[in-house]
């Protein structure tokens, strides 16, 4: 809130609030943004603070006096912002929509970029020019603002629901309502399966840049020292699979696993798996026979040839999950603060096999 909107124009403005709701009844965000002059942000702050302490009501898209009879509404509207909408999102909004149909909801979609420094003017706009009663949102957390727009959201008086992140905020590091897939237990259930096949030393290759990586690190890492696997000589990232670097990237990644006795990769994402193993094709080295692979994300990875063994995310089960939370909050706005977990799934495939005798065998 701007020092402008504080102290006496606050309170000001939320008497004008209610001199309005006790006119007309029912009131909309939208309407309420042009009878008092302020954003849409800062109407829904002074309605969640006048709705904490009795004086007025919530309901679809706008604000009414206790007590008074509203028609009940239907096709709550959920803003909803992805880093993408050409891989992995889509699967995820589609969760999404088809959970909002089911409970009369619509999900209003937009999509960020994984260079978006700052989210928050864009979920600005979509507070600003749709009635949104809820918002559901994958916010880029290595910027350095990302502190700044996780404390905004916490604060604007809606329930927001983070996806594949989480986030604290307020002094007492309060925590928002999340949804996210256990990487680390992927990860570790395909080394286990790896090291159900024989291999000794796993090694692992994570596209850079990816906010899913570290996680995929840690649950590689966990299972080697659970099964007691050898050290790996590979543990790496590489350039996007559409970078022209990757291709050389990859080759050192192999020349590492030669020397080193790697028999098999965990790869995050499909598209570096399918280049790794196309670099394995060029060098005439054999999959599995001379190293097994595993992707990790099985967005396309079952349709290459040979299929790749993959760990895939439960990522319509993440949209679905993401909109009951919200339909939940909203039914109930004093339940605790709810983070859910959900794990993925190994699909073994034709690209992991027992350590062969080809070039990668210790």
């Amino acid at each position: 809130m701007s020092a402008t909107e504080r102290g006496p124009l606050q309170a000001e403005r939320q008497a004008r609030l209610l001199e309005a709701l006790q006119r007309d009844g029912v009131l909309r965000v939208s309407d309420l943004t042009e009878t008092l002059q302020s954003s849409a942000v800062t109407i829904r702050r002074d309605i969640a603070q006048l709705a904490a302490e009795g004086l007025v009501r919530r309901v679809h898209g706008g604000v009414t006096l206790p007590g008074a009879e509203v028609v009940p509404s239907t096709g709550r509207a959920l803003g909803m912002l992805v880093p993408s909408l050409d891989y992995y999102w889509p699967h995820v909004a589609r969760g999404a929509e088809e959970a909002a149909r089911e409970l009369d909801m619509r999900v209003v979609l937009r999509g960020s970029s994984y260079d978006t420094v700052n989210d928050r003017p864009q979920l600005e706009r979509l507070l600003d020019q749709q009635d949104t009663d809820a918002l559901i949102v994958t916010p880029r957390m290595d910027a350095p603002t990302a502190q700044d727009t996780v404390e905004w959201l916490a604060g604007i008086g809606i329930p927001v629901v983070l996806l594949e992140r989480t986030a604290t905020a307020g002094p007492h590091h309060a925590a928002l309502e999340s949804v996210v897939t256990d990487h680390a237990l992927g990860a570790a259930m395909a080394v286990r399966h790896l090291a159900s096949l024989g291999h000794r030393r796993v090694g692992l290759v994570l596209a850079e840049h990816s906010p899913t990586g570290p996680h995929v690190r840690r649950g590689w890492m966990e299972a080697v020292d659970e099964c007691g696997l050898d050290a790996a000589t590979v543990d790496a990232r590489v350039p996007d699979a559409r970078q022209p670097s990757c291709a050389a990237a990859l080759d050192a990644v192999l020349d590492q696993a030669l020397a080193g006795g790697v028999t098999a990769l965990l790869v995050h994402a499909d598209p570096e798996a399918i280049a790794l193993v196309q670099r394995c094709e060029e060098r005439h080295l054999t999959i599995p026979g001379d190293l097994s692979v595993i992707a990790y994300d099985d967005e396309v990875a079952g349709m290459f040839s040979p299929p790749l063994t993959a760990v895939r995310p439960p990522r319509r089960s993440i949209g679905r999950a993401a909109v009951r939370l919200v339909a939940d909050r909203l039914a109930d706005p004093d339940r605790p603060a709810h983070r859910i977990v959900i794990s993925p799934a190994l699909r073994v495939r034709g690209s992991s096999a027992a350590p062969g005798k080809g070039l990668f065998s210790a």
